[in-house]
């Protein structure tokens, strides 16, 4: 079910509307552009928070691989453990001296001297939905409370740069990604296809068939008539400054830069097929060129890691992908220059069990598992904690969801102990408790 306050930047709710507007608009000019995201830049400005000073990261791409991938068969393989625990799978040697992957990750592990991973997260949930919030919100779940997603938080602070939206999910938003208690103008802009796919196009950023530029223009000014029109019969002040936020969704269609950074195929063969033509691959690409284009938080999901059955098999059906298409992100990040101003985070749900089962796979775990940081202020080469030699407590240096949701505003630039006005005028803040692990900064 999506959640109630979930604004996709190509829907639009009604009651942002006058009726006789929207009915004359939808009907007699502007109708085939959908120009609703001119509604999100309007509801941003009538809520702007007070902004936040930029950190170290300028951006953020978040890949969130849904499900709960296993830690010993990715970032922490138990290879020295008895086969129950140390599963089917090999290991790898990594740039880091000493520490290996699973043997699936072996382009990951030769830009390991890049990357900061962390063997030693760990929280309490062990359902789907409940691990998912805490990943994406830095903030354990509650019911009297519906917490916003990370990007949201971002998009609430900083607002749009570029002309281009804050915040952007690949394909769509995620589970518990989206804008919580902040409204629903803070969420983001779903591209609402696969970047991966053949014939990948962004809906609402192409002209509709039969519209050319000129045509464009004539509506633009059309647009205009009709604002004047109606803002000096309803006599409502509220509409006088309405043109200055559809300006804004007229400047993303009509400028060729903004619409480029939404285009995969800008890019050359050779990068495309370092990155892999395939979901993962595209996915990961478009999310560069999303973050040197200027959106600040571009989040994206990857496979399905819920391996209860076959994990041998299930890991080699995803594992390559993503591993060819993360060690192509870094390597062309750092290329760029974009590394240092871009916190890149592979997050998951939980990790897998310590023994494997009867079938061959591994089941919920939420005690201990793996994730990576890299960029945006975060060490390079590091390994950080460790897990027990059987996978399954923090042997050291664990990281709780607040640590590291308080490390990660703080690199964005935002105070994790911000309070921020929900419905009702309550004052909630960012992070419910939690500190900077300073031993993650460069």
């Amino acid at each position: 079910m999506a959640n109630k306050n979930e604004f996709n930047w190509c829907g639009g709710k009604d009651h942002l509307w006058n009726p006789n507007r929207r009915d004359f608009l939808f009907a007699g000019t502007l109708g085939a552009l959908g120009l609703t995201m001119g509604d999100v830049f309007r509801l941003q400005a009538n809520e702007p928070g007070k902004p936040s000073k930029e950190g170290k990261a300028k951006s953020v791409i978040n890949i969130f691989l849904p499900g709960g991938m296993a830690h010993q068969e990715s970032f922490d393989p138990k290879y020295l453990s008895p086969i129950e625990y140390r599963g089917p799978l090999g290991t790898v040697d990594t740039a880091i001296k000493g520490e290996k992957f699973s043997e699936n990750l072996k382009m990951t592990a030769a830009i390991a001297d890049k990357i900061t991973v962390v063997r030693s997260m760990t929280h309490g949930e062990a359902a789907h939905e409940r691990g998912t919030h805490n990943m994406m919100t830095g903030v354990r779940p509650s019911p009297a409370v519906e917490y916003p997603g990370i990007g949201s938080v971002v998009s609430h602070e900083f607002g749009p740069r570029n002309n281009l939206p804050a915040y952007v999910a690949v394909p769509s938003m995620s589970a518990n990604g989206g804008t919580g208690y902040l409204g629903s103008a803070f969420g983001p802009f779903s591209l609402g296809a696969d970047p991966g796919s053949a014939g990948f196009r962004v809906r609402d950023l192409a002209l509709p068939t039969g519209i050319d530029d000129k045509r464009f223009a004539s509506r633009r000014s059309m647009r205009a008539v009709v604002d004047a029109h109606f803002s000096a019969l309803e006599k409502a002040d509220a509409l006088a400054g309405m043109d200055s936020f559809y300006d804004r969704a007229y400047a993303l269609i009509s400028s060729e830069k903004a619409r480029d950074a939404f285009d995969i195929n800008k890019e050359s063969d050779k990068l495309r097929d370092e990155y892999g033509r395939n979901t993962g691959g595209g996915r990961m690409l478009l999310a560069r060129r999303m973050v040197e284009a200027g959106v600040r938080f571009v989040s994206l999901t990857y496979g399905g890691w819920d391996h209860h059955d076959n994990i041998a098999a299930a890991n080699r059906g995803q594992m390559p992908v993503f591993d060819q298409a993360f060690a192509a992100l870094i390597r062309d990040l750092d290329q760029r220059g974009l590394l240092d101003s871009t916190l890149v985070m592979v997050t998951t749900e939980f990790g897998r069990t310590p023994k494997i089962n009867a079938t061959s796979g591994r089941d919920h775990w939420p005690k201990v598992f793996s994730i990576v940081l890299a960029g945006g202020g975060i060490k390079r080469g590091y390994i950080h904690g460790a897990s027990d030699p059987t996978g399954a407590e923090p042997e050291s240096d664990a990281l709780t969801v607040e640590n590291f949701a308080a490390t990660v505003y703080t690199l964005i630039g935002i105070d994790p102990n911000k309070n921020l006005m929900s419905p009702g005028d309550r004052p909630l803040r960012i992070v419910n408790g939690g500190h900077v692990e300073k031993d993650l900064l460069a």
